[in-house]
């Protein structure tokens, strides 16, 4: 179910307990000089819609919300970004908006690094208001950590920066998209951490062309092993959902003398 093809009345037969609503959110952004600005839209908007495509009964998935938190690419330029404040309000209003229309089980599909903090903080605003509602959050490649360990060859086996991952799932995607001229080694990344304590620094202070890794080992063949491994994760996270209970206190979970 696509809730931008629906009309009211469709929307309002949805079954509000047995549904879950995948919110994809993302950013566009400076992705380093081979890569889209549309890269994280582009990717996290397929795998909701693929997702909705194997469930569509059971999955309602929402237009995405292309505006991120991306403050941290703005020296590079081509980037639009949200204020941190204002990205928390909207993802809250989003889910409020589907709070307040009955859905009790949202999924927040992210797309984009900067958004994880202001995510959290959303969903931990919206529970205080409704603590009988699931609320679920997290990146799309959270679920994908054994299939990048199992696909990708560079050093670095998670998601960077217009990274391997990212070139690897847009060559699958859209790889007219991909400028293969200008693909590369991006060179070190300049840590973002001191004794594990977490230190600001801005893609400009931490890249040479603003993108990490090894985006020159990326193959479209990576890209398709890539996705359908997310997916078929997130199909199983969504089964997961639905057996959840709503509006649970921790006695339903464990006995007073457990």
């Amino acid at each position: 179910m696509k809730y931008a093809e629906m009309t009211s009345p469709q929307l309002a037969s949805v079954d509000r307990d047995q549904t879950v609503v995948v919110v994809p959110i993302a950013a566009v952004e400076q992705h380093g000089p081979h890569m889209p600005t549309g890269t994280d839209t582009l990717i996290c908007t397929a795998v909701a819609e693929e997702l909705e495509s194997r469930l569509p009964t059971q999955v309602l998935v929402t237009p995405t919300f292309w505006l991120g938190a991306s403050a941290h690419h703005l020296r590079f330029g081509a980037t639009l970004d949200a204020d941190l404040l204002l990205h928390i309000q909207a993802l809250e209003n989003i889910g409020q908006c589907l709070l307040d229309d009955g859905f009790m089980r949202l999924l927040f599909v992210n797309g984009h690094g900067g958004n994880v903090d202001p995510l959290k903080v959303a969903l931990r605003r919206l529970q205080v208001r409704q603590p009988d509602a699931l609320l679920v959050g997290g990146s799309y490649w959270d679920v994908g950590q054994q299939v990048m360990e199992e696909t990708l060859e560079g050093d670095d086996k998670s998601v960077g920066h217009a990274c391997e991952f990212e070139t690897s799932l847009i060559l699958h995607l859209h790889p007219h998209l991909v400028d293969q001229s200008q693909v590369r080694n991006a060179g070190p990344l300049v840590t973002d951490r001191i004794d594990n304590l977490f230190v600001s620094r801005d893609m400009r202070q931490r890249t040479r062309e603003g993108c990490t890794g090894f985006p020159e080992l990326a193959t479209a063949e990576k890209g398709s092993k890539l996705f359908e491994g997310i997916v078929l994760r997130l199909h199983e996270t969504v089964q997961r959902l639905l057996s959840e209970p709503l509006g649970t206190e921790f006695t339903d979970w464990f006995t007073a003398d457990a």
